[in-house]
Formats: C-alpha cells, structure tokens, sequence
C-alpha cells in the first residue's frame, strides 16, 4: 500500500492514486471521521475517464497511524502539503469535504499555490461554523463542546443517531440504503477515538475567515440547501463572498452527505470544474 511519511513529524499516512499518470490531478480531501473510501463514487468513475484521483487518509483517520498528536489545522495542513510534495503534483485541483475545506485552506495559505490550480468546497465548514463576530448567526461554542461531550461517552450511538440526518433522508430524492447508512457509520468508527475526540475540538474554533480572501485561484463551493452538518448561509455563502474567484453551486435538498444522494451531479459539476 501507498504511504509516506508526515513532514511535520513522520507519521506513516496512506493514500490513493487511481488513474493514468498524466491525467489531469484531483486531490481528495475528506471529511472528518471518514477515509477516502468515502468518494467511491467520484474517485474510480473519474480515475475511468483519464483523471489522476489521489486522496489522503488524515492521521488517526482509514489506513494512515494512529496517533496522539498533529490534529492542530496547521498540522493537517502540512500533512496535505506533504503528499503533494511526495507525489510531486503540479496543477492539482485539492477538493474537499467538510473538514477538507479548512484543511485546504490553511494549506494554501501557509504552502502557496505553486502546486494548485483551482479548489472545490464540498459541503464544506469553511469559513467556520463556530459564531464569532463575523459570523453571528453561527452554532455557540457550547453546544458544540456539549455534543462532543456525547460523542465521547458513546461513539457508536452519537455516528449512529445523526447519520439520517447527515444525508437528509428526509428529503425527497435522497434514497440511500440503510446498508450503506450502516457503511459509513462503520467507517466514522474506525476513525480513533483520539482522532476523533481531537478534530471536533479543532472544529468547535476554527476560523478561516481572514485566509479565505488570499485564496486567488478559481474555486468551485458546492453545497446542499439541507445541510444541518454546516448550515448554507454560514459556511458556502459566506465562502462563496469571501473567496475572489469563487462559483456556488447549490443542490436542492441535499444535506451533508451529498456525495452518496447527489453523486452523479457531483461527479459531473468535478469532471468540468477539474478539466476546465
């Protein structure tokens, strides 16, 4: 299997590079929790169509080792720099989900852009969810800590209550069986309980607001308009404003989970942006 290691402290980090050598590069991003098994229907249909699809296990996250530090965002920024460097990609296209979001933009705001030619939001949490003076209408800092809090009594029943709602299978359209419901919930449990512990904390403060303006490159900002993970007006529309070269796409009753229910669009709305 792929790995190498971290440049900020050696950790052993597995990837995935599927398709031809000298295809046009996709980076995968993933949400928090998830490994990159969680864009099986973005990565190998674009990897099909001549696309280089690589995507990075985070630390304590999939494959890569489980470890007790690095899960501040300059870490994992350093970390998605570092395969970039690994794997000496030029022109890439990083896109992220969620977490990804912030991680590609502290990436590009302490690496520059020399490898990157354009980024893409998937749901994504950047700015932040977290309110703070720019963003008022944001989650309180305390009801995040006290989810945490349930999450590290119970895991299992913390991924397990809230995966309807991360795909909104309440909305029309959003048919996703509870056998692969039941998949990524597994899949979030074999993210450590270290890894996860730590990234919510990371999550309950982060703030990009001041880097995102920097980011002057094309970007693309994909989200759902029933996204209770990040909320549209909180996390894409204030993006979508704050990045120069931004385009919001906004999908109709997709939640968080968009690329399982929306993912034939997804797919497509990357194909374009990433060929473009």
């Amino acid at each position: 299997m792929p790995y190498f290691a971290s440049p900020a402290d050696g950790t052993r980090l597995h990837y995935v590079d599927y398709g031809p050598a000298d295809g046009p590069v996709a980076v995968f991003v993933n949400s928090a929790y998830l490994g990159s098994e969680m864009w099986e229907f973005q990565m190998p249909r674009l990897a099909e169509e001549g696309l280089r699809c690589v995507g990075l296990d985070r630390r304590g996250h999939g494959r890569s080792d489980d470890v007790w530090g690095g899960f501040d965002l300059d870490t994992l920024a350093d970390d998605l720099h570092g395969l970039l460097d690994h794997l000496d990609l030029r022109e890439a296209t990083l896109i992220g989900h969620s977490m990804g979001s912030v991680e590609i933009t502290r990436c590009l705001s302490r690496h520059g852009t020399v490898r990157v030619a354009r980024v893409a939001f998937v749901a994504g949490i950047a700015p932040g969810v977290v309110r703070t003076a720019d963003n008022p209408d944001g989650v309180d800092q305390d009801v995040m800590l006290a989810a945490n809090e349930v999450c590290r009594r119970d895991r299992a029943a913390f991924f397990r209550d809230g995966v309807d709602a991360f795909f909104a299978v309440d909305r029309p359209g959003n048919d996703v069986s509870p056998a692969y419901r039941d998949h990524i919930v597994d899949r979030a449990l074999i993210s450590t309980p270290r890894s996860t512990a730590a990234v919510q904390a990371m999550i309950a403060v982060v703030d990009v607001t001041a880097e995102l303006p920097k980011l002057d490159l094309p970007a693309l900002v994909i989200h759902g308009t029933h996204d209770t993970s990040a909320p549209l007006e909180t996390t894409a529309h204030r993006a979508a404003r704050l990045l120069p070269e931004a385009t919001l796409k906004v999908y109709e009753d997709a939640g968080h989970g968009l690329f399982a229910t929306h993912a034939e669009q997804l797919t497509a709305d990357l194909r374009e942006f990433v060929a473009h």
